[in-house]
């Protein structure tokens, strides 16, 4: 462990000084690799300089128990210490844990009214709010970048990105079909009916990650269009994107801007691109998402939202909170905190 974390260290402060070398401040995307790298370090430096100080002290700790006058202090001082040295050796052995190099991400996150017709594509809604109420709470700020909107309320998709610091690393495991049961607001009978919705979160591509060929991108300008065709501006600025290799489609219309469409279009397009490669990768690797709890695919069932019993249960970790009035809110914290220490646990079992 302190071999890791001396050479982490050594790479830290070896970081510090090319940032600051006049190649690299003459090179913007030299400095961003260059602190992206450091970002990634800095727990484990400022938890390795923190362990430090408590081994050090334990050392003049035991060194003043054999005093007349401040051996009872040192004592007393020295089983605080060796608590603390405890604590932070089991929060560096995860901080050295394998680091998926998406965590520190913004992340894309899609949401698609799935089975259930109406009653799938308002709760659709009802998750946007979710996640947009939990990122409020988290500091986080939110961009609208696509929205089909249902008739009956909600969205058959919606498209949005949230930044912040490390965004994907607590988002990340809500990929999957989110199941919900309650009684609909069309249902006369009073009975409970079951509606899904897809969850897709994704990473945002950055520039360093790869870069788009522009030939293989067709470009179509067309009119913007609201809920049952009604006309939203009187401009052709929605745009469509299509990657002609993959076939995936993108499609922008929330700005009045035919720029700032074209620019959340390629957001996406990219991003989606990012996140077809790395699942192609992992596949190749005969890794398939194994550092997220579940596979991370959209078919797969992974949470339940039970209105008649205020219940939500996490079926992946069976992880159940009677308290879906709160988690509608935003309050996802304690889920998500479940989900991270799972996958910890996990790693740390080596699985």
């Amino acid at each position: 462990m302190i071999e890791r974390l001396t050479a982490i260290e050594e790479r830290y402060n070896e970081l510090t000084n090319e940032l600051i070398a006049p190649e690299t401040l003459s090179n913007v995307k030299k400095t961003l690799e260059l602190s992206k790298e450091q970002a990634s370090l800095k727990d484990a430096y400022d938890a390795y300089q923190e362990y430090k100080k408590i081994l050090s002290g334990i050392e003049d700790a035991e060194l003043l128990i054999k005093d007349s006058e401040l051996g009872e202090m040192a004592k007393e001082e020295l089983e605080v210490l060796k608590e603390k040295k405890e604590e932070m050796e089991k929060k560096i052995e995860i901080l050295l844990l394998p680091q998926d190099p998406d965590d520190g991400k913004n992340v894309i996150i899609e949401i698609r009214g799935a089975a259930g017709g109406d009653e799938a594509n308002i709760f659709a809604g009802d998750l946007y709010r979710m996640y947009t109420k939990y990122a409020e709470k988290m500091g986080w700020s939110v961009e609208l970048l696509e929205e089909e909107k249902s008739e009956a309320g909600g969205y058959s998709l919606v498209s949005f990105m949230i930044k912040g610091d490390k965004v994907y690393s607590q988002l990340k495991y809500e990929s999957g079909a989110h199941r919900v049961q309650r009684v609909p607001v069309t249902e006369t009978q009073g009975r409970v009916h079951t509606s899904t919705a897809t969850v897709l979160a994704m990473p945002e591509a950055e520039e360093m990650d790869f870069e788009l060929d522009m030939n293989e991108v067709r470009i179509d300008i067309t009119r913007s269009s609201g809920c049952g065709g009604q006309g939203v501006n009187t401009t052709d600025s929605a745009v469509r994107l299509t990657h002609i290799p993959t076939g995936l489609v993108v499609y922008s219309q929330t700005e009045r801007s035919q720029i700032k469409n074209k620019e959340k279009a390629f957001k996406i397009l990219k991003t989606r691109l990012y996140d077809l490669k790395s699942r192609e990768r992992e596949e190749e690797m005969g890794q398939v998402r194994k550092s997220k709890i579940g596979t991370g695919d959209r078919s797969e069932k992974i949470r339940t939202y039970n209105y008649p019993q205020n219940r939500v249960t996490d079926h992946r970790i069976g992880f159940t909170l009677k308290q879906l009035d709160r988690v509608m809110e935003g309050d996802l914290k304690e889920i998500i905190d479940a989900l991270i220490a799972e996958d910890q646990s996990r790693k740390l079992k080596g699985e």
